[in-house]
């Protein structure tokens, strides 16, 4: 993943800044809030004025990160993605809850759950879920047993919009840790 720092922000983009707050200074359990900032950000997906042009930029060799908020406070952050087609992420789990909306494209998810390791063999991902999102869907999920992996599935550049319960900028990503055990 390359990652690019704040730049411009739209004034769409302010305004559901504005909206998540809202809600994250509620201060409820991170599966609600989660649930919550998915409702508010779902009306803005797909709309043209929501990205810069500069923020729609995606990266040849690997999917792209564009910060384009993060909360002086640490509480959240959102940040676009942008995937040009077949580009994915490893397996892996975040530190904090997450809403992850498609504003344009198509991306697919492979959730998993963590088995535990046998007298005979070691711990495994077992798949439990694809899901294909199109434009406006949103999914939200807070630790633990948020175990996937994402892949642009379309043809063509996909890009979502994705709200983390933390400061990616501080900590670089919202990745708690790689998988690299054996899948079923």
């Amino acid at each position: 993943m390359t990652t690019t720092t704040p730049a411009r922000t739209t004034a769409r983009m302010a305004a559901l800044v504005s909206e998540i707050r809202t809600v994250v200074d509620r201060g409820l359990a991170p599966d609600l809030t989660a649930y919550l900032v998915g409702e508010r950000v779902a009306p803005h997906l797909g709309t043209p004025d929501l990205l810069t042009t500069e923020q729609r930029v995606g990266d040849p060799d690997r999917y792209r990160q564009h910060v384009l908020h993060a909360e002086p406070d640490g509480s959240f952050s959102v940040v676009a993605l942008v995937w040009l087609p077949g580009q994915e992420t490893a397996i892996h789990d975040h530190v904090s809850w997450c809403v992850a909306g498609v504003h344009e494209g198509e991306e697919s998810e492979l959730r998993y759950r963590l088995a535990p390791a046998t007298g005979d063999g070691c711990a495994r991902l077992v798949a439990t879920e694809h899901v294909v999102n199109g434009p406006g869907d949103v999914c939200g999920f807070a630790p633990p047993g948020d175990i996937h992996k994402v892949y642009n599935s379309c043809r063509t550049t996909a890009i979502s919009l994705h709200v983390y319960g933390a400061d990616v900028i501080r900590l670089g990503s919202s990745v708690r840790r790689v998988y690299t055990l054996p899948t079923d």
